[in-house]
């Protein structure tokens, strides 16, 4: 009789905290945490690297490129790999969140994605984040959470992972009125 993992499933808004709430909860329970948006990022970082306009991008170009990433598990969460390296700084960079919702938006790619995720659930218990996660994803998920925050607040926690420590007034909300 084969085990059946848990999956705590966290859903939300950009910005609202579902990354490192997730890595959080892992931590506390001894789970891997599973960022969904670390692998969008992962596939629009290896697409990048064919330096294709990416007004020319589809999904096509998108999964072949993408063929070449994978998620690890390493010891407090699974984290992708591009051509067998780990691309966690690439992946953060200015370029790739200039262009992963383009990424994000393609139904073949959303489709890979959430394989790549699901078969990181059939591995270890874990606390997924990203959006559609508990619906889509893990409609069975052992507990679904949906984080809400306030547009401001996102708007704040948005422009301090850009670097911002001390955004103005007018930044924050110019910054809200985006997400």
């Amino acid at each position: 009789m084969s085990r059946r993992f848990r999956v705590i499933a966290i859903d939300g808004p950009a910005a609202s905290g579902k990354s490192s709430t997730a890595q959080m909860v892992a931590d506390k329970l001894g789970y891997l945490h599973v960022d969904s948006g670390s692998v969008y990022r992962a596939a629009t970082a290896a697409v990048l690297r064919r330096n294709v306009d990416a007004a020319k991008w589809d999904d096509r170009l998108v999964l072949d490129a993408a063929s070449s990433v994978e998620l690890r598990a390493a010891r407090t969460s699974f984290y992708p790999v591009i051509e067998g390296k780990s691309a966690e700084d690439e992946i953060r960079g200015d370029e790739v969140t200039r262009n992963v919702s383009r990424v994000a938006q393609m139904p073949q790619v959303r489709d890979w994605v959430n394989v790549l995720v699901r078969a990181a659930a059939m591995e270890r218990d874990v606390v997924v984040d990203g959006r559609d996660m508990g619906t889509a994803v893990f409609p069975e998920a052992d507990l679904k959470i949906f984080l809400i925050a306030d547009p401001s607040e996102r708007a704040l926690r948005r422009l301090r992972q850009r670097g911002e420590l001390t955004p103005s007034h007018q930044l924050v909300a110019t910054e809200t009125g985006r997400i």
